[in-house]
């Protein structure tokens, strides 16, 4: 069985301006966006801010941490 994976209140938005500050995502940046995605009860808002995160890093505007 896989373990549960919990979003920490606020951590979007902490990935989002990190991201927008380093242009890069962390490992840890990337399990917060897996908890983000398998999320069912994210607003609207914090959607909008995971693909715009997603669409950043397609684009090369971000890339990820080694």
């Amino acid at each position: 069985m896989f373990p549960q994976l919990q979003l920490i209140p606020g951590a979007i938005s902490e990935i989002l301006a990190a991201s927008a500050e380093t242009k890069t995502l962390t490992l840890g940046d990337r399990y917060g966006l897996l908890a983000a995605v398998t999320n069912e009860e994210l607003d609207e808002e914090e959607r909008r801010a995971v693909d715009r995160l997603l669409r950043a890093y397609q684009r090369g505007r971000i890339h990820l941490a080694a």
